[in-house]
């Protein structure tokens, strides 16, 4: 797969982060030779991050995920049952690296997986950790590949999500 190449301004995806705007593109004489870089500044986070142009594949960075793709996502968390493993080490190694490879179809499974599991039972606290950036990663693309704001990309989730018969959980309020 060949690497994206992306300018300044362009919205981004980076894994396991969410949406960030690549600030500027840079040459660093880096162990004898000339890297180039995309800085990205991570929306939600403020984070900046510069992924080696060399790497963008390799790391998962991508453009946001255009109307269409949306659309496909959202279908899919409103259809029936997915498959969530029993074994809750296999189950939570699989879920992360769902998370890593930055694919919003493959977050959007770790989500609707936790929330079918969590109908049945609770969540140990690193899979509620885990549902929690699945959300936040999928409200932060849909709203930007929508153009809404977070509020009405939640809303957007929770109708779905609300015709497989499943619900966010309740924000904490206190760390548990």
């Amino acid at each position: 797969m060949s690497a994206w190449m992306f300018r300044v301004g362009d919205k981004v995806v980076y894994p396991n982060h969410g949406v960030g705007v690549i600030e500027q593109i840079s040459s660093r004489f880096i162990a004898g030779a000339v890297q180039q870089f995309y800085l990205l500044k991570i929306e939600a986070s403020n984070l900046r991050v510069m992924v080696p142009m060399k790497n963008v594949a390799v790391v998962g960075m991508r453009p946001v995920a255009r109307a269409h793709d949306v659309a496909r996502i959202l279908d899919y968390l409103q259809m029936g049952e997915c498959r969530c493993p029993t074994d809750w080490k296999g189950r939570f190694k699989e879920n992360s690296d769902k998370m890593r490879t930055g694919s919003l179809l493959q977050v959007a499974e770790v989500l609707k997986s936790l929330l079918q599991l969590h109908r049945v039972k609770p969540l140990s606290f690193r899979e509620k950790k885990m549902l929690d950036r699945a959300v936040a990663l999928l409200i932060n693309e849909v709203a930007t590949a929508k153009g809404v704001d977070s509020a009405q990309a939640l809303l957007l989730l929770q109708k779905h999500l609300g015709r497989a018969h499943l619900q966010l959980p309740a924000p904490d309020t206190a760390d548990a």
